[in-house]
């Protein structure tokens, strides 16, 4: 995947999420790739780290809990290492309307994160001046709530339709604006996350490649499972 360039904004589309636990990555790859869409590896695997950021009442968490129909997840999202300067930082908005949802995002100034991190670290990373002033201060008026990071491999259909991406080695670290960042690490190696994308005009034929897995479609969320393991 290239680096974003520009801020952008996707189009609605449509996911399927299975949270996996009898099934080891490497089985859960097989699976799909014998699925008769076809899918194959595309890009090459990479560490996915995000920022999470609430408000003080949690209320992106709790609208999760209550399935509120449209809300939106502030986060700061970047690949490879999870420490040290970053330098290809993106403010991602995660937008659910319904079942569809979508992202927009912003391009970040590089910033650093370690243990003397602080709200001048995101305050920096905001400094862009193609950022709009109501997106930066809507980030100031929250709080970062959760740090985690996995491993992610992505596949494709044969008729370039569907997407999927697998995710493991989830790990969770409580993050803040005080002495509690990175306090509660909880690493995750049982778990597998699958994500099915495609456009919602395919539902049916999603349908159909979800009833071949072996699993169940479930509601999973990262942040909610980070949030319950080193919060609450």
């Amino acid at each position: 995947m290239s680096q974003l360039n520009n801020n952008q904004s996707e189009e609605l589309r449509h996911e399927r999420k299975f949270l996996i636990t009898d099934y080891s990555a490497a089985e859960v790859e097989q699976i799909i790739k014998y699925n008769p869409a076809c899918f194959t590896e595309i890009y090459h695997p990479r560490t996915v780290n995000n920022i999470y950021f609430d408000s003080l009442g949690f209320e992106s968490y709790y609208g999760n809990i209550e399935g509120d129909a449209d809300r939106s997840k502030a986060r700061i999202r970047w690949y490879g290492i999870l420490f040290g300067e970053i330098d290809h930082g993106v403010l991602e908005f995660k937008i659910k309307k319904g079942l569809l949802g979508k992202k927009d995002y912003y391009t970040l100034a590089p910033f650093t994160l370690d243990t003397d991190f602080s709200k001048q670290q995101i305050v920096k990373a905001l400094s862009r001046d193609t950022i709009p002033n109501h997106i930066r201060n809507s980030v100031l008026s929250m709080q970062p709530s959760l740090l985690n990071s996995y491993s992610r491999k992505y596949f494709i259909s044969a008729d370039k339709q569907f997407r999927i991406t697998i995710d493991k080695n989830l790990t969770y670290y409580r993050i803040s604006y005080n002495n509690t960042t990175f306090l509660n690490k909880v690493i995750d190696n049982k778990s597998v996350v699958l994500e099915l994308k495609y456009d919602s005009i395919l539902e049916p034929e999603a349908k159909e490649i979800g009833n071949k897995f072996p699993f169940k479609m479930t509601k999973n969320s990262k942040y909610l499972q980070g949030i319950e393991r080193v919060l609450f």
